[in-house]
């Protein structure tokens, strides 16, 4: 993405006024930018940890969007739900502001440590002007080099006792998913979205609908129809996506279900590079 493009989208997200995070509970809150969310788990009085962080050039808004809500108190550690330009992009700038550690699962470390690059978006996948823009979108990997930290393997979170992380692979080989058992609340990554990712006018016109990953940079779909199936398992009360609004209730319980029983015919393009 150059320069031009990030200007671009910067002017957008200006006009939306996306100036704050809006609190989902009471101790979860979500920064929605113009590409994806960025979230904040922890009261305002209590330690807290962020999970994914956008674009690059994106800091100083996640600071001020962070700030407001906890001050000049730093988050104990970033998560990263994966390695995409738009959940690791502002990962490096803010890491090295608050001196904290980042922590992603181990089947996505080459790709933030400069070793291995992700497939290019896909534009045959169709669903809107964002998947034929997606060659446009940066697969290089990054260099978090002595910032990074690889998830425990038993699916505990550093700082985040009643949490758990899943892995719900199939958009990216080491995706994850982080799920809280006492109020069932699933922060979701790109496993699954409540806006077509593909599309701009649900960027700017947002309508809630459980979708399926960005069709343009899912790697593998048979997993991830696997791992669909794991979080409808789950029965969660709450989504909050990497990309769409946080959702709950029973339409997205009935839709969640739906997905994971019809993945093939709602999710997979018919017409894929992959």
């Amino acid at each position: 993405m150059n320069r031009h493009q990030i200007e671009k989208i910067e002017e957008i997200d200006r006009a939306m006024e996306h100036a704050e995070a809006e609190e989902v509970t009471h101790d979860i809150a979500c920064y929605r930018t113009i590409l994806s969310n960025v979230i904040m788990i922890g009261a305002p009085d209590k330690d807290w940890v962020l999970v994914d962080t956008s674009i690059h050039r994106y800091q100083e808004r996640i600071l001020h969007a962070c700030q407001q809500r906890y001050g000049d108190k730093p988050p104990k550690a970033i998560i990263l739900t994966h390695g995409h330009f738009d959940h690791v992009g502002s990962a490096k700038k803010l890491a090295e502001h608050w001196q904290v550690p980042i922590y992603v699962h181990k089947k996505e470390i080459d790709y933030v440590t400069g070793k291995k690059s992700y497939p290019p978006g896909d534009p045959t996948v169709g669903g809107g002007m964002i998947s034929l823009l997606s060659t446009l979108f940066p697969t290089k990997p990054e260099h978090l080099e002595g910032l990074i930290t690889v998830l425990p393997d038993d699916g505990t979170l550093p700082y985040l006792s009643d949490w758990t992380y899943i892995e719900t692979p199939g958009h990216t080989p080491g995706h994850i998913s982080l799920f809280r058992e006492e109020d069932k609340c699933l922060i979701a990554g790109d496993a699954v979205s409540t806006e077509k990712p593909e599309s701009t006018w649900a960027l700017l016109f947002p309508l809630q609908h459980v979708y399926g990953p960005p069709a343009y940079f899912t790697q593998d779909w048979m997993d991830a129809e696997q791992s669909v199936k794991k979080l409808a398992e789950l029965k969660p009360e709450q989504i909050i996506p990497g990309h769409g609004i946080p959702m709950h209730g029973e339409t997205m319980q009935t839709e969640l279900q739906t997905l994971a029983d019809q993945f093939i015919q709602q999710a997979v393009p018919k017409h894929k590079r992959h």
